[in-house]
């Protein structure tokens, strides 16, 4: 499967060096100078990622992860000179999967887009030991489909971003397994998670309680194991 990446970013030099080096790892690239051009993009174009700088003209790079986030939960990585905590929280919780800051290693960012198209596209390819596909994976009120990569709740559809289906599906192959922060970040990006990156699971798992708990703060499914990590858990839901 060939994958196309859309870039925006205003600043050419930078624009020109990531698409070289997404070119000579194989992928198709577009290139958006600002956020209006990137959306117009996205929705004339079949976009596997983005990524996005957060400062550009006419719309932003978080107004922008807002607009794909209305349309397309495809992997979404922000790469942007604002490194302070609460701007990589915030791109986060409005959706995006990775939050990188520049200055960047190229390499280190074409890994990143090599790991987010691998498990964002490879979600649908378990196979059971009779070695028919699995299709949907359902826990209580949930069900994932592992072909289109969506979640819904009640036969209801709910927005999420791959990130987020990628831990939810993590857990639910596994319910009342306690998985580490780690080893939950390992799901998103490829890589084993760092202490600093506690912040990041935790923004994630914040916003899928919002869209999967009747109430976020007493959650049935999400169970937080305190100082360990979380696990998945339907049980109380089934008893309803």
């Amino acid at each position: 499967m060939e994958h196309t990446i859309l870039i925006a970013e205003d600043d050419v030099d930078i624009a020109g060096l990531l698409r070289i080096y997404l070119e000579n790892s194989g992928y198709g690239v577009l290139i958006a100078e600002n956020g209006v051009e990137a959306l117009e993009l996205l929705q004339q174009h079949r976009v596997s990622l983005a990524i996005l700088d957060v400062m550009m003209p006419k719309m932003d790079g978080f107004t922008l992860t807002e607009e794909i986030r209305k349309i397309s939960n495809l992997p979404l990585i922000i790469l942007s000179a604002k490194g302070k905590e609460e701007d990589r929280v915030h791109g986060l919780e409005i959706g995006a999967d990775i939050y990188m800051t520049k200055p960047f290693q190229p390499g280190e960012l074409v890994a990143q887009v090599q790991a987010s198209l691998r498990r964002f596209y490879q979600l649908g390819s378990n196979v059971p030991a009779e070695g028919e596909p699995v299709k949907r994976l359902r826990v209580g009120d949930l069900c994932v489909d592992l072909e289109h990569f969506t979640l819904s709740r009640n036969s209801l559809p709910v927005p999420v971003t791959s990130a987020e289906l990628k831990i939810l599906l993590k857990m639910m192959k596994s319910p009342g397994r306690v998985f580490t922060k780690a080893q939950l970040y390992q799901a998103v990006s490829g890589e084993e998670g760092m202490k600093g990156d506690d912040n990041t699971m935790m923004v994630h798992i914040s916003n899928l309680r919002e869209k999967i708990e009747d109430d976020p703060k007493h959650p049935i499914y999400i169970k937080t194991i305190r100082g360990i990590g979380y696990k998945f858990d339907g049980k109380e839901r089934d008893k309803k």
